[in-house]
């Protein structure tokens, strides 16, 4: 199974947004900068973060973005599971499939995307900005402050 482009943007955007800056706010452009990414495709993603409730979005000249602090407490899994929007692997009515009704297939893979999902609700945002990374964000808003 591969993340969508969708679902590893928005981890990014957590991710360093983690790392709360208290001289000025994080903006767009500079996470497009940064993870060179398209502007049009980050807008998408901080859209959906902000609905979700997971960061602030502020307008204006001296708006920007900030991780609401309860999101460091999220699970991974759970993160996922929202951004990928997958409920299942295989579609077996769209084309309809020849072997419908007489394969495990779909259930397997099922079982094993909900294994996925549980395995990574082992670890929580917080977690996994701990250490090296968490370094590697600060280092990176360093570079943008400068």
């Amino acid at each position: 199974m591969q993340l969508n482009k969708f679902t590893d943007i928005g981890l990014r955007v957590l991710m360093y947004l983690s790392q709360s800056r208290f001289d000025q706010q994080v903006t767009i452009d500079e996470i497009a900068s940064t993870f060179d990414l398209p502007r049009n495709h980050l807008i998408k993603v901080i859209t959906r973060l902000n609905k979700l409730g997971w960061i602030k979005a502020t307008r204006g000249r001296n708006g920007g973005l900030e991780l609401n602090p309860e999101s460091l407490q999220l699970r991974i899994g759970d993160i996922l599971r929202e951004l990928e929007n997958t409920t299942e692997l295989i579609n077996c009515e769209k084309p309809m499939c020849r072997f419908h009704g007489d394969c495990l297939l779909k259930g397997a893979l099922q079982a094993g995307l909900e294994s996925f999902y549980a395995h990574m609700n082992q670890h929580r945002l917080f977690d996994i900005v701990n250490h090296n990374t968490r370094e590697k964000i600060i280092s990176m808003h360093k570079t943008h402050a400068a």
